[in-house]
């Protein structure tokens, strides 16, 4: 094995900056940058104030990058660090991880441009980042045979084919984008359900007994198991377009079922402690977010697009600020404290996501309630940056003896 006594993975010597020493620094910060840039892009575009030239339009180009750009690189910063933990292999740094990080930047920037340099070549570009980084996922999970971790292969595999699909539209080959996009939605709202359901009420039963509580959070049995089962399974039924009344029973069942499962956590218990209050509520997105998906497809009163935002905005965004916070401070050696700025960016995520959510029942209103969510939003992931990016970009900070 080559991790430490003290359970923190051992690093091979590099003279590499401290930005490149982990996987998380690189993807966290660049996530957190593009977040807000794309939407400070987009806005204008969606007015037609500027003109970008993608081979995607406006609204197409933004679904694209808020799933397989934003939230790509947070998913990469994250599988990046959990992964030495799952094989004891050493993780990836230096040369090789700023290979990968200047991949991710050029399917970034071929994506701005891909009416200039066609379609085909941009998608070549932008599926080369997704494919390398499957491919060394899945060696690593494979040679340390770690079985029980093989759902993020699958679930990059899936994003990779869901990536191709809109591109496929783009390059005018078959109109599959709309449908690439969904499966990129529900990937991710899977994986929430997941990881979500393993790390929220193991923290949550740790802080709770530091605490001395004498309530905690329910075991994982079988409830929880059928629970996290439901959810790509309601999704997948989404994303085919099965019979319809089939998936949107579904979709309102496993959003009822995530949403007993996590109040089995005893989140109310956490309400004083943001790291993890973060965590319930960025949940409780989900499961809201597959009761209207669901509801949405019987009842016109619920627009389609505010369940699409409740899942994306609200459980995807939040999550992964959530997710970036906590994370930066455990292991940049921080204490797991945070002050009144990380408060206040949860609050704007938040904010942005029920403000996206309300302009969706309120179209008359939507001029003015979209830019508001878009700056929410655009702060959230500014305010991130200004707190945590010097945390990712100085070395790891040695705890006081």
């Amino acid at each position: 094995m080559n991790n430490s006594p003290s359970g923190i993975p051992r690093y091979r010597s590099t003279t590499a900056p401290a930005l490149f020493r982990e996987g998380f620094r690189p993807f966290f910060l660049l996530a957190a940058a593009w977040a807000a840039l794309s939407v400070v892009i987009w806005l204008p575009a969606l007015q037609g104030w500027i003109s970008l030239p993608s081979a995607f339009d406006p609204l197409s180009w933004h679904s694209h990058e808020m799933i397989y750009g934003f939230a790509i690189a947070a998913v990469a910063g994250f599988l990046l660090t959990a992964i030495p933990n799952w094989t004891g292999h050493f993780p990836l740094q230096g040369a090789p991880l700023v290979a990968l990080t200047a991949l991710w930047i050029a399917g970034r920037c071929a994506m701005a441009v891909s009416a200039w340099t066609g379609a085909l070549p941009a998608a070549v570009i932008d599926l080369a980042f997704l494919g390398l980084f499957l491919g060394a996922v899945a060696r690593e999970v494979v040679a340390g045979r770690s079985w029980r971790n093989l759902p993020p292969v699958c679930a990059l595999a899936l994003l990779l084919v869901g990536n191709g699909m809109t591109h496929l539209e783009a390059a005018g080959i078959v109109a599959t984008g709309d449908v690439g996009n969904r499966l990129g939605l529900a990937v991710l709202a899977g994986l929430i359900a997941l990881v979500g359901g393993r790390i929220i009420p193991s923290f949550t039963r740790n802080r709770l007994v530091k605490q001395k509580a004498r309530r905690l959070p329910a075991a994982a049995g079988w409830f929880d198991r059928v629970a996290v089962g439901t959810v790509p399974l309601a999704l997948g039924a989404w994303v085919v377009g099965i019979d319809e009344m089939a998936a949107e029973t579904l979709l309102v069942i496993a959003g009822l079922a995530t949403g007993v499962r996590l109040a089995r956590w005893r989140g109310i218990a956490t309400w004083r402690d943001p790291l993890l209050s973060a965590l319930h509520l960025g949940y409780g997105w989900l499961a809201l977010g597959l009761v209207l998906l669901g509801v949405s497809g019987i009842w016109t009163g619920v627009p389609e697009s505010a369940a699409l935002h409740a899942l994306g905005s609200g459980a995807v965004g939040t999550m992964i600020l959530a997710v970036m916070v906590r994370a930066t401070l455990a292991h940049t050696g921080r204490a797991q404290m945070v002050g009144a700025g990380t408060g206040t960016l949860y609050l704007l995520a938040h904010a942005a996501a029920l403000l996206r959510v309300v302009a969706a029942f309120l179209p008359g209103s939507y001029p003015v309630l979209l830019p508001a969510s878009g700056a929410a939003w655009i702060a959230a992931f500014c305010l991130f940056g200004l707190i945590y990016g010097p945390c990712l970009l100085q070395p790891r900070s040695r705890p006081a003896a």
